[in-house]
């Protein structure tokens, strides 16, 4: 018994190329600019509406978020004739429901930009300035409260006193960096906004948000588990790859093997070290004396021996020794220390672990009698000013007074000591980026100076960040140090070699291509022994049919008059012309005799015909042409 399959019809009259066109058509018709994504995917699929495949034979509803996506928060930002932005507006939409909650409308100029707020300077300098940060109110209103430039962060210039024409240069760079400071205040104050689409137009940017984590009305959810705990994220998505039989499969392919390109982190920091010392520290009387005195803080005064009056008695002839012992910490700190003054009855010395430095009178050297009579009559004073310092190196030292005493006396010697009580900063920069920069396989892709980003994609910004002062404080020391920089983060692009893989001998391929023509193929295979086996055969490719040289399109054009309207009012009311011509580029269709068409849109004019068109010189003396028309509209450092 004989058994027959059947296939339908239209797969019997199909070819594969007919069904491969048939998907791509498929897939363009959804997929083919970012208006289809938006409207097949992106605006259904956050708002729980219906999604279907490519193909239409299924579809499904998904639960992405609360509700319908809207402009969450709209900034619009105009520099003025100082370079400083002059309006800064900020329509905010609270609850995401198309009806704008909150508009804010700075109330000065704004002269610099930071991270999470913004500096206001006198217009066109760099006076006066007051520092604002960006927070949310309990009632959720978005506002800015002034605080010091120090709890700012990633500041920069943008008025006349940094340069000219910044703001219109970087207009869309200060946009983001405006935008993400607001945007990172909201979504601090309430984790569960998400923010979906950021889309800049000319001096606005609009933010398109979601209540993207739970349906909850209380911001405090368990799904902000990892903004609360960032570090989190890392241990469980090793969790999840190690557990997933996809991922270690591709882990474990040649595609996850041999040579492959990471983004490798690091950093250059700036580390600052207080060094906190006490006057103990430095010098400290550890035994004998009698008194130490502070008569300023950096300042000590060490007396040694028995200064009331008589109060030594020696006969005919007696020697009395007192000894004190100072600890010397750190001499480097040790500014001076010297024997200031002395009173003595009747013979004195003074010596330093036994060296003599000071003897009055002079004769008395040795270490018996003085050489003359020792009743000498009266109380002696002096000043010497004697410079102990060579004598007090690191360690313990005996300051030994000895006195010769002819009947009655006293004596008592003062030593006075200064000392360095400053912080000390100790300053390194720790460089971890050094290996990445002298890797030739590595290339910098990312840098950001204290939060301002002077890199981008491999290419400069043109940013310059401010320098920056920092408060470092350890126990009692405090210090403001100014550098122009304290960290920098960078990203480098790197290409390794896992060394997995051996490379691939691609001698083969080489000679199939040299010794092959178009109707013969030569191969060449290795054998097991070493050697080579030659071959070769006749092949032909078979017929592809004819391919288009380009995919027809056509150009028309409607005519538009400019409703944008600013502070100033509507922008066409400010033009000689106010009615300009919008320019539309379509896909031609096939109609129904198989001939392509335009497909004209309403209030549309047809320019040019279906067929492979090249505008792109026109293009480009048109963007020129904005470029050069918005630079000479903004005035700039030089009299208008």
């Amino acid at each position: 018994m004989t058994a027959l399959t059947v296939l339908p019809a239209p797969l019997l009259a199909q070819s594969v190329e007919d069904r491969a066109r048939a998907a791509a058509e498929a897939a363009r018709a959804k997929t083919s600019d970012s208006d289809a994504l938006q409207e097949n995917y992106l605006k259904p699929g956050l708002a729980g509406e219906t999604i279907s495949t490519v193909d239409n034979s299924r579809s499904f509803n998904p639960n992405l978020a609360c509700q319908t996506t809207g402009t969450l928060v709209e900034l619009l930002a105009q520099p003025g004739s100082t370079g400083d932005i002059s309006t800064l507006r900020i329509s905010r939409d609270k609850d995401i429901d198309g009806t704008v909650d909150q508009t804010l409308m700075l109330p000065m100029p704004v002269s610099g930009i930071c991270a999470n707020g913004v500096i206001a300077c006198q217009p066109g300098t760099w006076n006066q300035c007051r520092s604002y940060r960006w927070e949310v109110s309990g009632a959720g209103d978005l506002k800015l409260g002034e605080v010091e430039q120090t709890d700012l962060a990633g500041c920069y210039c943008v008025n006349n006193s940094c340069g000219s024409n910044l703001v219109w240069g970087n207009m869309a760079s200060v946009l983001k960096d405006l935008g993400g400071g607001v945007i990172g205040a909201l979504t601090s104050a309430d984790p569960r906004i998400g923010v979906a689409q950021a889309v800049i137009d000319g001096p606005v940017i609009r933010y398109t948000g979601a209540q993207s984590t739970a349906c909850a009305p209380n911001p405090s959810v368990a799904q902000t588990v990892y903004r609360a705990n960032p570090s989190q994220i890392q241990g469980d998505a090793a969790s999840v790859a190690a557990g997933n039989s996809v991922f270690q499969a591709l882990r474990g392919s040649p595609a996850g093997m041999g040579k492959a390109e990471q983004m490798r982190a690091c950093t250059i920091r700036r580390e600052v070290k207080l060094e906190a010392v006490t006057v103990d520290d430095i010098i400290a009387r550890t035994a004998g004396g009698y008194a130490t005195y502070a008569y300023t803080p950096d300042t000590r005064s060490f007396l040694l021996g028995s200064p009331r009056d008589d109060s030594l008695s020696g006969g005919s002839c007696r020697i009395h020794d007192f000894r004190m012992t100072l600890n010397v910490g750190d001499p480097d700190r040790l500014v001076s220390a010297r024997l200031s003054q002395y009173l003595f009855d009747d013979w004195i010395q003074v010596r330093v672990d036994g060296a003599l430095v000071l003897a009055d009178p002079g004769g008395w050297t040795g270490t018996g009698l003085p050489p003359g009579r020792c009743e000498r009559g009266r109380t002696w004073h002096g000043t010497p000013n004697l410079d102990l310092k060579p004598y007090l190196t690191k360690g313990a030292h005996e300051i030994w007074v000895r006195v010769a005493v002819g009947g009655e006396g006293e004596v008592s010697a003062r030593i006075d000591a200064t000392l360095d009580l400053s912080c000390n900063p100790a300053e390194r920069v720790v460089d971890l980026c050094a290996g990445y920069a002298s890797d030739a396989n590595c290339q910098l892709y990312d840098e950001s100076v204290d939060g301002v980003q002077i890199f981008r994609n491999g290419v400069g910004t043109g940013l310059t960040p401010l320098a920056q002062t920092r408060l470092f404080e350890s126990g009692a020391c405090s210090l403001n140090l100014s550098r122009p920089w304290f960290e920098r983060d960078r990203r480098y692009r790197c290409t390794i070699d896992t060394g997995v893989l051996p490379q691939p001998d691609l001698s083969r391929g080489a000679y199939i291509i040299d010794h092959s023509t178009e109707t013969m193929l030569a191969d060449r295979v290795k054998a097991s022994d070493g050697t080579y086996a030659t071959s070769s055969r006749g092949f032909a490719l078979p017929e592809r049919g004819s391919v288009p040289a380009c995919e027809p399109i056509c150009k028309t054009r409607a005519p538009k008059r400019n409703t944008e309207a600013a502070v100033d009012g509507v922008v066409g009311g400010k033009q000689n012309a106010p009615t300009g011509w919008d320019t539309y580029y379509h896909a031609c269709t096939a109609d129904s005799a198989g001939a392509a068409s335009c497909p004209v849109g309403d209030g549309e004019e047809l320019v040019s015909g279906c067929g492979c068109l090249d505008d792109f010189p026109e293009a480009v003396v048109m963007m020129q042409t904005v470029r050069l028309g918005g630079a000479d509209m903004i005035c700039t450092s030089e009299a208008r």
